[in-house]
């Protein structure tokens, strides 16, 4: 393999497999049909991701076909799909390899099989694109509409009961927990969802509502119902949501601290404008 084609991704995955496999030899057949019988990582991904999609009215084989069609044809679905196992990697406490989310978190998963759909949906093919919607929801408990534009470098975590409504923006490096919505305020067409911006971390139960703009480095609090624009780099909590603070860092989806409380008085230590001022 030459330098240009090399994937320290997939090596890692691989590598760790690999040991995996040796550890634990009654799982070594499914890692092997997983993992370690591909040769790159679209190839695998396709594989296990069509195997869980499987239904009776369509087969696992024509899946991934569709699948692996998407990820050949779109150099930013191959990127994305790296930059969110390394932000699963880097930023979830529970996960220190990569093979994890790719085999077993749902988030990953599920935001693959979005990014497939979205695809779908741009070429015009919108019947099989919401046929791949159905299935990830019935089958992760998670359901984003094919037309959402979802960023790089995203973390889904835990991700049951996640909505993201069709005209929803997601950027880049963002960290969105379990029971969120993004979703529109009734029976509007048009552009109804919300739109986030990079490195801002939604925690778990956050309900974002509406045409808004939650902007960069923003943090919304755990429960919390968001009606309004949010300012870059500010915390909001309550229902409905208001601005409590500013976050302790510029990207807090990175961090993940879900507290809140004390965000006022690191914004004040830093010397940050709209921080509280006793």
């Amino acid at each position: 393999m030459s330098a240009s084609n090399k994937d320290p991704i997939w090596d890692r995955i691989r590598e760790e497999t690999t040991r995996h496999a040796n550890d634990e030899p009654i799982l070594a057949s499914f890692l092997h049909a997983t993992i370690l019988n591909h040769s790159r990582l679209e190839l695998a991904l396709s594989f296990h991701l069509a195997n869980q999609l499987d239904s009776a009215t369509a087969s696992s084989l024509l899946l991934r076909e569709v699948m692996l069609e998407a990820m050949d044809s779109d150099a930013s679905i191959r990127e994305a799909v790296r930059a969110d196992l390394c932000a699963v990697e880097e930023r979830d406490s529970a996960c220190h390899e990569l093979y994890i989310p790719f085999l077993y978190f749902k988030g990953f998963h599920s935001l693959q099989t979005q990014r497939v759909s979205h695809w779908l949906w741009n070429h015009g093919r919108e019947s099989l694109a919401l046929f791949f919607q159905n299935r990830m929801s019935s089958k992760f408990g998670v359901d984003i509409h094919p037309a959402a534009r979802m960023g790089k470098g995203i973390m889904l975590d835990h991700a049951t009961g996640l909505v993201i409504g069709e005209t929803a923006v997601v950027g880049n490096n963002v960290s969105i927990l379990q029971s969120v919505t993004l979703g529109g305020t009734g029976k509007d067409e048009g552009d109804r969802h919300p739109k986030i911006g990079n490195g801002v971390l939604i925690s778990a139960g956050a309900k974002i509502l509406g045409n808004i703009r939650v902007g960069d480095g923003a943090k919304v609090g755990a429960g919390s119902v968001v009606l309004e624009e949010v300012p870059a780099h500010t915390t909001v909590a309550g229902v409905p949501a208001k601005v409590v603070g500013r976050p302790a860092s510029e990207q807090p989806a990175l961090d993940m601290n879900h507290d809140f409380c004390c965000d006022e008085d690191a914004a004040a230590a830093q010397g940050r404008p709209g921080a509280r001022r006793d």
